[in-house]
């Protein structure tokens, strides 16, 4: 298949069909940057979906044969097969192709991924910091990487021309791009996504452990914060057990500090510190509305969602 004038690259092939990797065969089809797509995934029944899909124009149970001739290849599968993949893959990139990722824990990329890059191949590690809590390749659409930021984190030495094709690409998927220091950007990505997604497993977790409260009462009486925990917590289980694993140092860094904080928060709370807990829910309050502003968030009441009429 020939390129389109707004094409990138001649083809990119993604390695792994979930969320993420289908949303970029969609994205890339919306926006015309490739000429050709292909995708490459150890699962038979998501390849077999991928064809029923069209997500691509090619399809592959074999990884040399995925990545041959592709120009851009992106690893989008759970972060604890990247080297493997990367050993697998290295005799057959060629030389001048663009190695990325989607994984939103960068250090353990460049560790497990960066001693099999060949020479010539330019390896840029990359983190689209969009999501759903849905998994699949009928999870995946073309607008899920609108109006937020993609993370890149070059590493020394890296080819200026292969950085701004790679920028180009992420924008025309409707990302705004940041370019960010690997430990800075885990650091970060764990106050702002990992511990938030551990606190959600645990409180929902606590929940299902609690004897006192029926089953049924827990979920039939679930507000809207339990609610939006219980969302969180339905993300894969595989992508953010290998999150944590490969975090470890930073999550358990912004986990001190938070507990730290929820000290605070219960000693207010024994002592009857109205001062304490109103200081700070409006200090936060007003975080919220920064996002929104940002455009991150919709300001739409119940976060935009269609409220269910009452029999």
């Amino acid at each position: 298949m020939g390129t389109t004038p707004s094409a990138v690259f001649n083809k990119v092939t993604l390695i792994g069909a979930g969320l993420i990797g289908s949303s970029l065969a969609l994205a890339i089809r919306r926006a015309g940057l490739a000429g050709e797509v292909a995708i490459h995934d150890a699962s038979a029944q998501v390849l077999a979906e991928v064809v029923e899909l069209g997500l691509a124009d090619q399809v592959f149970s074999d990884l040399g044969a995925a990545v041959a001739d592709a120009d851009l290849v992106v690893l989008a599968t759970p972060l604890g097969s990247f080297g493997p993949l990367a050993q697998r893959m290295a005799p057959a990139l060629k030389a001048g192709a663009i190695l990325s990722d989607t994984g939103s824990v960068k250090g353990c990329v460049i560790r497990d991924v960066g001693p099999f890059v060949p020479e010539g191949v330019h390896f840029i590690p990359s983190h689209p910091v969009a999501g759903t809590e849905q998994s699949g390749p009928r999870a995946g659409f073309a607008e899920l990487f609108d109006g937020h930021w993609c993370i890149l984190t070059p590493v020394a030495g890296t080819d200026a021309g292969a950085l701004s094709r790679l920028t180009e690409f992420w924008r025309g998927c409707g990302s705004e791009v940041e370019l960010m220091e690997a430990r800075h950007h885990d650091l970060v990505l764990a106050i702002t996504s990992h511990v938030p997604h551990l606190i959600a497993y645990n409180i929902v977790g606590t929940a299902d452990d609690l004897q006192t409260v029926a089953e049924g009462e827990v979920i039939k009486y679930s507000a809207g914060g339990f609610r939006d925990f219980t969302r969180i917590a339905a993300s894969d289980p595989t992508m953010w057990r290998d999150v944590f694993l490969n975090n470890r140092e930073a999550v358990l860094e912004m986990l001190g500090r938070f507990t730290e904080d929820l000290n605070v928060l219960q000693r207010a709370i024994r002592w009857g510190d109205g001062d304490t807990l109103f200081n700070l829910f409006t200090r936060t309050r007003a975080i919220r509305r920064s996002i929104v502003s940002a455009g991150q968030e919709s300001a739409e009441a119940n976060f935009g969602r269609n409220r269910k009429t009452p029999s």
